[in-house]
């Protein structure tokens, strides 16, 4: 050896590898015109947000299609790039970019490292991305996207440093951040910390499904890596945050004691103690997430010791030419027939599958008729636009029929300061007296039963959310809002949509707590409601009541 920093280069050379075929891909593709990307920096660019975008994507569980792609790009177009592009044109470069250009058209894409101590070169395959078939609401088949090991190590390395020191020296800099109380900082890092055991998790289930397919593609090397790293993980860590979490606990403690003496925080405490309650979350999170990373490192050892001893038993089986050491000799020999028991005996040298009952034997016997269906195929016209539309009307009619629940409710408790469930009943049983009569012509407007009610599944599922919610902080729900990179326009939660509702009703930010609480044992009802099937029922429920402060 001449040189022993040379030494180990082909792994360096991965790394290389993977910056180099994927600015070469960029690159040499001629499609990027017609998406009025010219310049090549440009390019690098949108590929390395929509990677990191990916990213995100992967390590919340979430399913990344092409069409959260091509809302990304959209957006980012539309906020920063400022291309002349329509939507479909965006979900076309979306196509583009993750197929073609990340994927290399469904290409193997390779780069050719050096070995110095063996004197050849070692072909490095890459891949970044990886896909599998997901189910959208139950029956919708469609594609996601998420980032492979070498994904995960192109991006990290943009930022940090190799893998066996980066989680180290990220735990060292957030205990020296909390140690000088800058919280900002130290929440930055306990997001990234737990961010890493997230893709170790991704990294274990990955080797043991590489495991499971072929263990001899697995190799002793890459097993040894992969537990040593999951050992500097876990080592000493689970004390070390739970420590941590007691001391952000005693400091929140701190903060909170001089509120309820002082009566306000300042604007810089409140700050801290925002950033301390996020780093308590994180810290919790990143004790089970610590948890599971050493469950899952015993059943990849468990499993890869399974593996080898059942490639060592049948490494271990004796094969033979059947044509060759039995067809022929008996061809031969007519005679060596007479030993075929001493053959076949070993196939059923075991135990019986099927143990025999004589009490089943002498019972009566049924026969069991199954069900013949003749298979049918029909040719059926799908448009996938259309049901799309069709399916985010009838979402945005569900939604806004939850809106106008939830307003009716909160637009009371802020004229009164507080409302409860038994007083709407009364105004509602008074609205119904005024029913048919000439002063309720001339209103010409809904029934509030209607807006409180609009179906009976939607004014329970409200009510089960307002009575599991308690006390809700507006203040933190912006916070975690601003912080969230979830698009939860499809989903309803009632928190956030409270806080919506809120900033429309209360301008100027008068209200920053809602308390919910349920009223004893008391009992409202609500009459000749009907449901889907078009039946009259009546609703009984809970008195609950609504605060603002």
């Amino acid at each position: 050896m001449r040189y022993d920093f040379l030494k180990d280069f082909p792994k360096r050379m991965k790394n290389v590898g993977l910056y180099a075929t994927l600015i070469q891909n960029i690159v040499d593709k001629t499609s990027w015109n017609k998406y009025y990307v010219t310049k090549n920096d440009e390019r690098i660019n949108i590929v390395f947000s929509v990677l990191l975008f990916i990213m995100e994507k992967s390590l919340k569980d979430d399913v990344c299609t092409l069409d959260d792609v091509a809302v990304y790009i959209d957006e980012i177009n539309s906020s920063d790039y400022e291309k002349p592009l329509s939507f479909d044109e965006c979900r076309e470069m979306a196509d583009f970019i993750v197929n073609s250009v990340l994927s290399n058209d469904g290409k193997i894409m390779s780069f050719d490292g050096y070995d110095y101590e063996q004197k050849a070169y070692h072909i490095i395959n890459i891949r970044y991305l990886m896909n599998k078939v997901v189910y959208i609401d139950g029956d919708v088949r469609r594609t996601s996207y998420t980032l492979t090991e070498e994904g995960y190590n192109l991006l990290l390395s943009t930022l940090e440093v190799e893998a066996n020191l980066r989680f180290t020296i990220q735990e060292m800099i957030f205990r020296l951040h909390l140690e000088k109380q800058s919280y900002d900082k130290a929440a930055q890092d306990i997001r990234e910390l737990f961010n890493q055991i997230r893709i170790q998790l991704r990294k274990i289930d990955a080797a043991m499904v590489s495991i499971r397919r072929n263990a001899l593609n697995f190799s002793i090397t890459q097993y040894e890596e992969i537990t040593n790293e999951n050992m500097d993980m876990v080592y000493d860590t689970k004390q070390k945050f739970e420590n941590y979490r007691d001391l952000v606990e005693q400091r929140k403690a701190e903060l909170l004691e001089i509120h309820f003496n002082v009566k306000k925080l300042s604007a810089e405490d409140e700050e801290k103690l925002a950033n301390l309650k996020v780093i308590s979350g994180y810290l919790g999170r990143t004790i089970d997430e610590h948890q599971k990373i050493l469950t899952s490192h015993f059943n990849l050892k468990d499993l890869y010791a399974k593996e080898m001893d059942s490639l060592s038993v049948v490494s271990m089986v004796k094969r033979f030419s059947l044509r060759n050491e039995v067809y022929d000799k008996i061809l031969d020999d007519p005679n060596a027939l007479g030993n075929m028991s001493a053959l076949l005996a070993p196939l059923f040298n075991r135990d019986l599958d099927e143990v025999y009952n004589p009490a089943s034997a002498a019972g009566l016997q049924r026969t069991s008729r199954k069900k013949k269906e003749e298979d049918s195929t029909e040719d059926i016209e799908f448009d996938e636009e259309l049901w799309e539309r069709e399916k985010q009307a009838r979402l945005r009619e569900r939604r806004k029929k939850y809106e106008g629940c939830l307003t009716f409710i909160l637009s009371r408790a802020v004229e009164r300061g507080s409302v409860m469930l038994s007083e709407i009943e009364k105004e509602i049983a008074e609205e119904a007296l005024k029913h048919n009569t000439e002063e309720w012509e001339a209103e010409k407007q809904p029934a509030k039963i209607d807006v409180l009610i609009p179906t009976i599944d939607i004014f329970k599922e409200i009510m089960v959310e307002l009575i599991k919610g308690r006390i809700l902080d507006l203040d933190e729900l912006k916070k975690e809002r601003q912080e969230s990179f979830e698009d939860d326009g499809e989903v309803f939660e009632v928190n956030r949509m409270m806080l919506d509702i809120m900033e429309r009703l209360d301008p100027d930010e008068r209200v920053t707590h809602i308390v919910i609480s349920k009223q004893g044992d008391s009992k409202v009802s609500f009459g000749n409601i009907y449901d889907e099937q078009g039946r009259l029922r009546e609703i009984r429920c809970s008195d609950v009541k609504t605060e603002v402060f």
